[in-house]
């Protein structure tokens, strides 16, 4: 069989040439990021789910790395990218690395201890934000990956470094989770912060504007802020509690324009309301998360990832005006963080990678002792140019195991030049090769837990021929689906 395949991906397959910008100029696009994060007592795992559509213009390009722990000399330290520095640390976590080269707020990141860093671009109506040694942005994330065993420990840590340099960009929700909580960390312009914890039998989403609404200050256990995130407000005249009542965060910070904007507003909408127990009213009113109607399992969190407006399977008329694709054509990679229950972490932990848009594409597993992806998962350490990302985008398809994000962003146009009949024809194929890879799951764990405690390597070993058969199911299946849809 992998002989077969091996041979059939070195065929070529003629296809239309179409300019990947008729795809970003397409009808009511929604191009910008979507993030879920489902409590662990709303999930079939018992532990927490993150998922995450990252979402950039091209030309982009996505590389995955394996990063593994590091001692460090005392006295190191690490430099931020516009002149500050911190003490390193004795020793940094090992971590799995979404890099997306030449931009500052799109990677994502999981750790040894699952915790799990991404983000959602949210502005906030901050003008007049107090900066030290030009403010932290880039590394933030980096950061916590590197150092938090907890999510809660990530928040109070990515809150601290806020407060001692001042956050450079308008404002962003970092997703920080870990497999028992999960929080969503909103960061304001400046030194202001605010999180709140996801309540455990409860479903949260994330897009582009800030989302947490009235907050209890006094309950620790489930939200943390800076200490003067009220008061600050109050000093700029944005809050007044005679006139607007109990404090509400997304109210009070977030930018008017990006808070009632209706692709955030659909987009949220949209994604609560396919899992919402009870129905929700459009609107910017919408909670902070909800409870859902049956427990989600890793395979409901891909198809919400993978929604477009040629869905007709949600709950919402396909002509309302607030339903909104949750991927699209700038959808350049996307992720559904999996925790297994008695296991160690290294089989336990299962980063769900999907490159180019989850409408067109397949999500591939690979369990976090892995030593590195495959080098076909490592490309090119630079954002690439229009001209080079065209060239190889609009190339006649053919499946190339050794450049994997250029596979399946080729295949993205060609399915999407062909029109709705290709597109599903994809989605189906894709849950189909999904589908079987869950169900191997199980057994080949089992299997490799009792080979992990005297054999470890070889126990590793199995779970990277089990991504690697995925991945060659995924390419073959894209050829098919070409062929099979002229």
């Amino acid at each position: 069989m992998i002989a077969e395949t091996r041979r059939w991906a070195k065929a070529h397959i003629a296809a239309t040439l179409v300019l990947f910008l008729v795809l970003l100029v397409g009808g009511r696009p929604c191009r910008a990021c979507f993030s879920i994060i489902v409590g662990k007592k709303a999930s079939t795992e018992g532990r927490v789910i993150v998922a995450h559509n990252e979402d950039d213009a091209g030309p982009q390009i996505v590389n995955h790395h394996k990063v593994p722990r590091r001692s460090h000399p005392a006295g190191t330290k690490v430099s931020l990218r516009n002149g500050g520095s911190l003490e390193q640390v004795p020793q940094t976590w090992a971590y799995i690395w979404s890099q997306m080269p030449g931009l500052l707020f799109s990677d994502s990141y999981v750790n040894e201890w699952g915790v799990t860093v991404a983000s959602d671009g949210c502005p906030s109506r901050e003008d007049k934000p107090e900066l030290i040694d030009g403010g932290i942005g880039y590394t933030l994330r980096r950061l916590v990956a590197e150092r938090a065993k907890t999510a809660r420990e990530g928040v109070l840590l990515a809150g601290k470094l806020v407060e001692r340099f001042g956050y450079i960009d308008s404002g962003r929700t970092y997703i920080i989770a870990d497999p028992e909580e999960g929080w969503l960390f909103c960061v304001v312009n400046g030194k202001h912060w605010l999180a709140q914890r996801v309540a455990d039998d409860e479903v949260a989403m994330v897009a582009n504007t800030y989302t947490i609404r009235t907050v209890n200050l006094q309950n620790k256990a489930n939200f943390l802020a800076s200490a003067d995130i009220v008061d600050y407000a109050k000093s700029r005249g944005w809050y007044n509690p005679q006139t607007d009542g109990p404090f509400d965060f997304a109210k009070v910070y977030a930018s008017p324009k990006a808070a009632t904007h209706p692709n955030n507003i659909g987009r949220q909408w949209s994604g609560l309301s396919e899992v919402a127990r009870n129905k929700l009213e459009p609107g910017p009113s919408l909670p902070f998360s909800v409870v859902p109607k049956h427990k989600l399992s890793v395979l409901d969190a891909m198809q919400i990832l993978r929604h477009d407006r040629e869905d007709e399977s949600g709950p919402t008329p396909a002509d309302s005006p607030f339903v909104c694709a949750l991927c699209s054509g700038a959808t350049q990679t996307s992720f559904v963080i999996q925790v297994r229950k008695g296991v160690p972490l290294d089989i336990g932990l299962v980063y769900w990678v999907c490159l180019a848009s989850p409408r067109t594409s397949f999500y591939i597993p690979f369990h976090f002792g892995i030593s590195d992806f495959p080098a076909g998962f490592r490309l090119d350490a630079q954002k690439p140019t229009a001209e080079a990302y065209n060239r190889k985008v609009q190339a006649p398809f053919t499946v190339n195991p050794q450049e994997a994000f250029w596979t399946f962003s080729n295949f993205r146009d060609k399915v999407d030049a062909r029109g709705p009949t290709a597109v599903t024809a994809a989605k189906t194929a894709a849950q189909r090769v999904e589908q079987d890879a869950v169900a191997l799951q199980k057994p080949l764990e089992e299997a490799t837990r009792r080979l992990y405690k005297t054999d470890r390597a070889t126990a590793m070993r199995l779970l990277e021929n089990y991504s690697r058969g995925v991945d060659l199911s995924a390419l073959e299946a894209l050829s098919s689906v070409l062929s099979g849809s002229n």
